[in-house]
């Protein structure tokens, strides 16, 4: 979060619409499964496969997982593809996400972000 304010009244700024799923979907991704009180199941596995060797075995093992994951947790979005590339030189993985919002007119939404391991 940015926590910045807004200018008129001095209260945080609200994510609404397409920056809540997009921001959503990131914490899904990015939530290792027992962090979340309550609900011990949420999240994806990712982090298992960060520590793999990369290449694109692993690549196609985190697009699942990513997949799933948003099916699961995000009813609000039809995925329409889930990409994963391997970085060799960054030793991460790159992540593309295409999906269109549910009950909105607006047009096909994208999310990319590095995957990288981290101790």
């Amino acid at each position: 979060m940015t926590f910045q304010r807004n200018p008129l009244n001095q209260d945080l700024l609200v994510l609404k619409n397409e920056s809540a799923i997009a921001r959503s979907i990131r914490n899904i991704v990015f939530t290792i499964p027992g962090e979340k009180f309550f609900d011990q199941t949420f999240g994806s596995r990712i982090t298992r496969s960060l520590f793999e060797n990369i290449d694109d075995i692993s690549a196609i093992k985190i697009a699942d997982e990513i997949s799933e994951s948003i099916n699961r947790y995000e009813p609000r979005v039809s995925l329409i593809s889930v990409k994963v590339y391997p970085n060799y030189d960054l030793n991460a993985f790159d992540a593309l996400i295409l999906y269109d919002v549910i009950g909105a007119d607006v047009p096909a939404q994208e999310l990319q972000f590095v995957l990288q391991p981290t101790r």
